[in-house]
C-alpha cells in the first residue's frame, strides 16, 4: 500500500509541475523547451554516434556491430549453426535442474530478452529499410541476424559465469559485471571505469528508448485508431499496469513476458503467413527481388550499397546483439553451466530479425505496395524513398500492407503495437534497474526510486514529443555496444574455454538430459 501511496504521489506531482510550466509559458510549449535545451546539450553525442563513415550514408556504429559479429562467427566456428538443435532442447529444459542457483528457467530469460528487442522496431524500422533499400535490403538483414547470434552467444555466456548470486536466491548480472570481474581475473586495466560507462548509458537507453519512445509511440497508435485524446492518460495506464509488474522482481517480468512475446509473436507470424498463402504465385517473385536487391539494388537509390547499408542497419536496431542488453536478463536463468544461456540467447536474433523481420518484408513486397515502373522494371524512387501505395511509409506502410489483404489487420496491428510497448517497457525496466543498482548499490528502497522514476518517464513519454530526448537515449543504447565489445573482445578466451569444455562433457555423456 505504502509503495502505490508513493508511486501515485510521484505522478500526481509530476501532472502538477507539468502543467504549472505551461501555465506560465503559454507561447512555447514545454515540449518545445525541452526539446532545444536538450539538442542544444546533447545534439553534439547524437552526431559522434550515429555519424556515417566519411563520402557513405554507412553508421560507424553499424559497422562496430557487424564487424563484431563476423569475429565471433568464425572464432567460434559458427556456433550459430552447430549448436542450434542444442539450443532447442536447452529451451524445452531437457537438461534443467531445478536445483541450480538462478530466478528463472531458460524458456523465461529468452522470453524476457526477446520483449525487451522485439518491438517497433520489426514493424516500423523493416517497413523503413525496404522502402529506402529496396526488397535486398531484406537478404543483408538476414546476413546480420545470423551474424548477431554469435554475438548473443558471446555476451549471455559471460553474464551468467560473471554473475552476482545472493543469499535470498537473486541475482545480478550483465556486462558492468562481466567486464570488472573478467578484466580483473585477466590483469587487464580499466574495467572499472568501462563497467560504469556501460551502467550509465544503460539508464539513460532504459529511460528514453526502452521506455519514452515506445510509451510515445503507442498512444500515437491507439489515437490513430479511437481519435486524438490527451497522451497522459495513456502514460498513466501504462505506468499502472508496468508498475504492478516490475514492483515484483524479475519473476514477475518473467511470468508476463513467458506469455506476452509468445502470443503476440505468433500471432503476428501466423497474419503474415495467411497473407504470404493468400498470395501463394508472387511467393518466387517476392524471393527473386529479394536476392536480385542484394546484389544490384534493382534500381534503387544507393543500388547495392543502399541495400546493404539499410539491411545491416535494421538488423543491429532491432536484435540489439552486442549491446549487452540481453546479458542482463539472461545472467538471471536458474543454470550451474554459463555456456548454455550462450546457447539459448542465440535463437534471439534469429526469431528477431530472421523470422518476424523478414515476414514484415515479404508481406510488404508480395502485397505490392512498393511502385514498380511498368517501363524499366525498377521501383519508382522519390526523393531517395521508393514511392508506395498511398504514399505510406514506416508502421503506416506496414499497416497498410497487411490491410490489403486483411482488411481488420490494422485493428489486430494496434494491439501488436500495445504488446510490443509493454514488453518491451518491463524488460528495460529491469535493464535500467541492474545499471542502477551496480551504480548505487542493492537494496529495496533504491530499487523502488528507480522503479517510480521509470514510471514517471512512462508518462513522460506518453505526453510529449520529445525528439532529441529520445535521439539522445537511442545514442546511449549504441554507446552501450561500443563498451560492451570492447569487453567482449578481452573476454572471448574465456567463452572459447568454457564452450570446450562444455562440448567435450557434452559428448562424453557427463552432461545428460535431466530425468
Amino acid at each position: 500500500m505504502k509503495r502505490a501511496n508513493l508511486f501515485a504521489a510521484t505522478i500526481a506531482a509530476f501532472m502538477s509541475m507539468t502543467g504549472a510550466a505551461m501555465a506560465q509559458d503559454a507561447g512555447r510549449s514545454v515540449d518545445q523547451i525541452v526539446n532545444e535545451t536538450f539538442a542544444g546539450a546533447t545534439g553534439w553525442f547524437v552526431a559522434l554516434i550515429f555519424s556515417p563513415f566519411p563520402g557513405t550514408s554507412f553508421p560507424w556504429i553499424v559497422a562496430w556491430l557487424v564487424v563484431a559479429a563476423t569475429v565471433f562467427t568464425l572464432y567460434f566456428g559458427f556456433i550459430q549453426f552447430r549448436a542450434f538443435t542444442h539450443s532447442i532442447s536447452l529451451v524445452k529444459g531437457d537438461y534443467a535442474d531445478p536445483n541450480d542457483a538462478g530466478e528463472v528457467s531458460h524458456f523465461q530469460a529468452l522470453a524476457t530478452a526477446l520483449s525487451g528487442t522485439v518491438g517497433l522496431g520489426n514493424i516500423a524500422g523493416v517497413a523503413v529499410a525496404v522502402g529506402i533499400g529496396g526488397p535486398g535490403a531484406t537478404f543483408w538483414m538476414i546476413l546480420a541476424g545470423l551474424m548477431g547470434m554469435a554475438s548473443k552467444f558471446t555476451e549471455c555466456t559471460l553474464g551468467v559465469k560473471y554473475r552476482n548470486e545472493y543469499p535470498d536466491g537473486t541475482v545480478s548480472g550483465g556486462p558492468m559485471y562481466y567486464i570488472t570481474k573478467g578484466f580483473k581475473e585477466r590483469g587487464i586495466p580499466g574495467g572499472r571505469i568501462l563497467a560504469v560507462m556501460f551502467a550509465i548509458f544503460c539508464i539513460l537507453g532504459a529511460l528514453g528508448g526502452g521506455n519514452m519512445f515506445q510509451a510515445n509511440q503507442a498512444h500515437q497508435q491507439i489515437a490513430g485508431v479511437v481519435g486524438d485524446y490527451p497522451g497522459w492518460i495513456t502514460g498513466l495506464v501504462f505506468a499502472a499496469v508496468v508498475f504492478a509488474v516490475i514492483v515484483g522482481g524479475l519473476k514477475s517480468i518473467a511470468r508476463v513476458t513467458e506469455k506476452v512475446v509468445p502470443f503476440m509473436g505468433v500471432m503476428y507470424v501466423l497474419t503474415a503467413l495467411v497473407i504470404i498463402t493468400m498470395n501463394y504465385d508472387k511467393i518466387g517473385w517476392a524471393f527473386g527481388q529479394i536476392f536480385e536487391g542484394a546484389f544490384t539494388g534493382l534500381g534503387v537509390a544507393g543500388g547495392m550499397v543502399g541495400a546493404l547499408i539499410q539491411g545491416f542497419k535494421r538488423a543491429a536496431f532491432s536484435n540489439e546483439a552486442g549491446v549487452g542488453s540481453a546479458a542482463i536478463a539472461h545472467s538471471a536463468v536458474r543454470t550451474k553451466e554459463p555456456i548454455t544461456e550462450g546457447f539459448v540467447s542465440l535463437l534471439e536474433p534469429f526469431i528477431d530479425t530472421v523470422v518476424i523481420c523478414t515476414m514484415t518484408a515479404l508481406v510488404i513486397i508480395i502485397t505490392g505496395q512498393l511502385l514498380i515502373d511498368p517501363v524499366t522494371g525498377n521501383y519508382v524512387v522519390e526523393n531517395g524513398v521508393i514511392a508506395t501505395v498511398g504514399g505510406t511509409s514506416g508502421v503506416g506502410l506496414t499497416s497498410a500492407a497487411f490491410g490489403s489483404a486483411l482488411s481488420w489487420f490494422p485493428y489486430i496491428l494496434v494491439l501488436a503495437v500495445i504488446l510490443f510497448a509493454f514488453s518491451t517497457m518491463i524488460s528495460w525496466s529491469y535493464y535500467g534497474l541492474k545499471a542502477w543498482t551496480y551504480l548505487f548499490g542493492e537494496g529495496k528502497t533504491k530499487e523502488l526510486v528507480f522503479k517510480v522514476m521509470f514510471c514517471v518517464f512512462v508518462v513522460i513519454g506518453a505526453a510529449a514529443n520529445l525528439g532529441p530526448v529520445i535521439d539522445f537515449s537511442d545514442a546511449a543504447i549504441f554507446a552501450m555496444a561500443v563498451v560492451n565489445v570492447i569487453g567482449l573482445y578481452f573476454l572471448m578466451p574465456i567463452v572459447k574455454r568454457e564452450l570446450n569444455s562444455y562440448l567435450g562433457r557434452l559428448k562424453s555423456g557427463e552432461i545428460s538430459k535431466f530425468a
